[in-house]
């Protein structure tokens, strides 16, 4: 049970917070001005980014993640981020886009990105 909580307790973590965020009313979200749809959308890139990260340490066990690995990690948190535009549109005030669906998959799939160019730059660096 130990090996399950350490393998997806950060990925559970994540996406409970996301989950908290999207039952949030639309009129108890902070507006940020200027910055508000950067700070807004920079946020769904930057939590799915980390969503998917934590989908590789489950599915790698915790080691370097294979390719299909990765792309099943980007395929999980664009399906969390369907499902949690659908459970949006019952929270008052918010409205479901799929331009968010589409942010989310590109934090996803950046961070895959930099995760696997990191590894490969390590890997190289110490052989």
């Amino acid at each position: 049970m130990m090996n399950f909580i350490k393998r997806w307790g950060f990925a559970a973590l994540i996406m409970a917070l996301i989950f908290w965020a999207s039952a949030t009313p639309g009129s108890d979200i902070p507006k940020f001005g200027l910055w508000d749809t950067l700070v807004k959308k920079g946020g769904h890139a930057l939590g799915y980014g980390l969503l998917a990260l934590a989908y590789q340490h489950g599915l790698a066990n915790g080691q370097r993640p294979s390719p299909r690995q990765a792309a099943l990690s980007i395929i999980l948190a664009v399906f969390y981020a369907v499902t949690d535009e659908f459970h949006q549109s019952f929270t008052k005030g918010r409205t479901p886009t799929w331009t968010d669906v589409v942010i989310d998959g590109a934090g996803a799939s950046m961070a895959t990105a930099i995760r696997l160019g990191l590894s490969k730059l390590v890997t190289a660096f110490w052989r």
